[in-house]
């Protein structure tokens, strides 16, 4: 509990009367937290501190890596910053040392303001000196730190962009040269690689390499792909929102958990340029910002996450999975959310310019290689409807080519309408495009009209394409059952094709073998959104501890 004295010790505070601490006091949350544990988390709610005993560090992730920003010692408030903006914490709070502090929420603060206005005045000053001081928050991050990679290759080079991606999803900060600008090759330290040695990337130590692969970028760069034990509470195949999901509430459960994804978390919603239906972020949120606070917030509450790992098999009897490299981890449970994979179109010249103006989905970072120009949209789902109104902002013009008569049919109404409203936006109805035309990148594409049956060439400075996505599950164990489109069959569904063998029904994201499951996109179901994974994924969790709950009372009945 804390005392009226504890009030007054803190510096704002110490010109409060008795009335004004009793009040204070009754709504003031004690708190104790341990050495590395937080008051509060970049990103919570706000709250104001006051600190008692010990010493806090603010601690924040600058483009992903920890930064401290400073500390706070006892007398001195924390949560200013949020208290007077009325905004989410802009730092954590990390106990460098035992220590206690007392919260108070907004309303309560609020509440005091309005009886003793010179607190309100005084927290406010403080905050001002926080965000804006000689060594305030503004100051440090002007002080940014230097980029964790040095990206040389050519724009349209396939094998460039993908590495470009790559650091992209990852969120590593970098920067990309060009050899074939003068400015740019100036800034790279040393004779430019040779011709066929491109792309190249150089590290804050001066290590290079030509022809990077991503488990060797990653490697150099300290993100994990080595797990850290043999043997997990829950093995989760596949980073995306559903995989991610699980991470959280497996880790914040106190599971061993952990994740193993083939190239970067956010699966295929983290080359979403924009997701506007999703709850809670009303302004909308790109996938790839979603994707990076749902991974912080998996590592943060404990869950291992490896990148640049593929699962080569599954035993489905002892649940030992088995990754690329030789490791054999074993788990108690695993978690399917390995997601699906953007369709690919088999057209002329789409294989070799892939990456050099023809993509599939659209990550955020394309944008600046569409300004300017006249880019192409294949597909009239939502992911296309997005990506359109992003690339608007950027690009001369982006025309949507659609093999039916009406979005209304695929695209949900909001962005419907939206697209209504840019003038630089067009959509080609009855159309599909044939072939794309390029020597180094791609320069025009061949559409057809379906209703007239005739062929135009359109120059293309883009060409994004989003005609929906497949399974990748062949790789998965017989015992496992899928679905004719290999889809993972869970639940009743298991039952109905006559593949569940125990007394109990299968619970409802469960396979055809007692403890895998299956959540998200993979899994059999009508419904492919963002919420909806996120949701299976949490619920997966849920099975995943009565499935152990079960499990543990076989054994000791028997």
């Amino acid at each position: 509990m804390v005392t009226q004295d504890e009030i007054g010790r803190i510096k704002v505070f110490a010109g409060l009367g008795p009335a004004d601490r009793r009040r204070l006091c009754r709504v003031a949350a004690d708190i104790s937290v341990g050495q590395g544990e937080y008051a509060a988390h970049e990103g919570d709610e706000p709250a104001l501190f006051g600190v008692l005993a010990g010493r806090f560090e603010a601690v924040g992730l600058f483009d992903g890596v920890e930064r401290v920003y400073g500390e706070r010692r006892p007398g001195e408030v924390m949560g200013e910053i949020s208290i007077v903006l009325g905004i989410r914490h802009p730092a954590g709070f990390r106990a460098a040392e035992p220590s206690r502090v007392f919260r108070v929420e907004p309303n309560d603060f609020r509440a005091l303001v309005a009886v003793v206005p010179e607190i309100g005045e005084r927290v406010r000053e403080l905050a001002n000196n926080r965000i804006g001081g000689p060594r305030g928050l503004q100051s440090i991050v002007a002080k940014s730190a230097p980029d964790r990679a040095i990206v040389l290759g050519h724009r349209w080079d396939g094998a460039c962009a993908e590495l470009r991606r790559f650091l992209d999803r990852n969120q590593v900060r970098f920067t990309w040269l060009q050899p074939d600008v003068p400015d740019d090759a100036a800034q790279w330290e040393g004779p430019l690689p040779e011709a066929d040695d491109y792309p190249a990337l150089r590290v804050p130590n001066g290590k290079t390499v030509v022809r990077p692969q991503p488990r060797r970028v990653a490697e150099l760069l300290g993100i994990p792909t080595e797990p850290r034990a043999a043997e997990y509470d829950t093995l989760i195949v596949g980073a995306g929102p559903a995989g991610l999901a699980a991470a959280v509430y497996g880790a914040s459960e106190g599971l061993r958990t952990i994740v193993v994804e083939r190239e970067a978390p956010g699966g295929q919603a983290g080359t979403s340029s924009r997701i506007e239906n999703y709850l809670g972020f009303p302004s909308g949120v790109s996938g790839d910002e979603l994707a990076k606070r749902a991974h912080e917030q998996a590592r943060r509450l404990g869950a291992e996450i490896l990148v640049t790992r593929s699962i080569e098999r599954i035993d489905a009897m002892t649940r030992h999975t088995h990754v690329d490299g030789g490791d054999v981890l074993r788990a108690r449970t695993i978690i399917l959310a390995c997601g699906v994979s953007w369709r690919q179109l088999d057209i002329e010249g789409f294989d070799r310019l892939a990456g050099k103006g023809i993509f599939y989905g659209a990550a955020r970072s394309e944008a600046a290689n569409t300004h300017g120009l006249d880019i192409h949209i294949v597909g009239a789902g939502n992911s296309a409807g997005q990506a359109a109104l992003f690339f608007a902002n950027h690009a001369r013009s982006v025309t949507i080519v659609y093999r039916g008569d009406s979005l209304e049919k695929s695209m949900s109404r909001y962005l419907v309408d939206q697209l209504g409203t840019r003038s630089n936006v067009d959509v080609i109805y009855h159309a599909e495009v044939t072939a794309a035309h390029g020597e180094r990148s791609l320069e025009a594409i061949d559409i057809v009209d379906r209703a007239a049956e005739g062929t135009t060439r359109l120059e293309s400075g883009g060409l994004f394409i989003f005609i929906g996505a497949d399974a990748q599950t062949g790789w998965l164990p017989s015992e496992i059952a899928l679905d004719p489109k290999g889809y993972v069959l869970t639940g009743s569904e298991v039952r109905a094709a006559g593949r569940w063998d125990l007394d109990r029904d299968p619970y409802l994201l469960e396979t055809s073998v007692p403890g895998i499951f299956a959540c998200g996109d993979v899994r059999f179901s009508p419904v492919k959104r963002v919420a909806a994974a996120v949701g299976e994924g949490s619920m997966a969790i849920a099975f995943v501890h009565q499935y152990l709950r079960d499990a543990g009372s076989r054994v000791e009945s028997g």
